[in-house]
């Protein structure tokens, strides 16, 4: 097999992450959440291994005629952001006044923060939150909170986008590598069994998901408060 084939099998490989998020919005639009969840799973964990073989294959020198980037922040807005936001909207946790506002801010904001060149930092972090919504509305899912702490959240997140904070990418952010890989492999995993048991208040998944989510929402700023990064000027 030739290196360009190669490399075509790559984005053919990320591509499939848009499958993956049309069988989230199916069935979301039937409020199956647990279903919606578990492709959304799939296309994140699809998201986290498609960069590396992309950076092994060399797909922008050996299959320059596909844009792998772009293909990648089409799909990423889908499952990040479009979908999830449906969802929270749709199933009642948000909804009313504050669901609108949530959609509209969500949306909206991220759809600026996908757009943004300086997005990444110098060490491959993000600047500001990356715009996983849908991380944060599958815990939200799972701990089912008042709708105030939900718009809180949701607020807060949004406004940290544009803000010099540090997020950490789980597989390009060397410093910490060795305990945030493992970490964001756990919360795929707690994930997708959360999803699984359809959301089971008992589970032991939700505190997983809190324990790992906890940790990939601080340890940019951790990492800058420790060692004095800077990020956006």
């Amino acid at each position: 097999m030739t290196i360009h084939m190669r490399a075509l099998l790559v984005h053919l490989f990320t591509a499939t992450g848009a499958v993956f998020a049309m069988l989230a919005m199916l069935e979301a639009v039937q409020e199956q959440w647990d279903m919606m969840f578990l492709w959304l799973v799939v296309a994140f964990f699809v998201d986290g291994i498609d960069g590396p073989l992309a950076r092994k294959f060399n797909v922008k020198k050996n299959a320059p005629e596909f844009d792998g980037v772009l293909l990648d922040l089409i799909i990423d807005y889908l499952t990040y952001v479009f979908i999830p936001a449906f969802a929270l909207f749709t199933s009642g946790l948000m909804d009313g006044w504050s669901g609108w506002f949530m959609i509209i801010i969500v949306t909206f904001a991220s759809a600026m923060y996908f757009a943004d060149t300086r997005m990444k930092t110098k060490d491959n972090s993000f600047a500001g939150f990356p715009g996983c919504w849908n991380m944060l509305v599958l815990v939200l899912f799972a701990l089912k909170p008042d709708w105030w702490v939900s718009l809180i959240l949701v607020t807060i997140l949004a406004i940290t986008m544009f803000l010099p904070i540090k997020f950490v990418h789980p597989v390009r952010t060397e410093r910490w590598r060795a305990v945030t890989l493992p970490m964001a492999l756990a919360w795929t995993f707690f994930a997708g069994w959360a999803a699984w048991v359809d959301f089971h208040p008992q589970s032991w998944a939700h505190w997983g998901l809190i324990v790992t989510s906890l940790y990939l929402v601080v340890a940019g700023a951790a990492q800058q408060v420790i060692y004095s990064d800077k990020t956006r000027a």
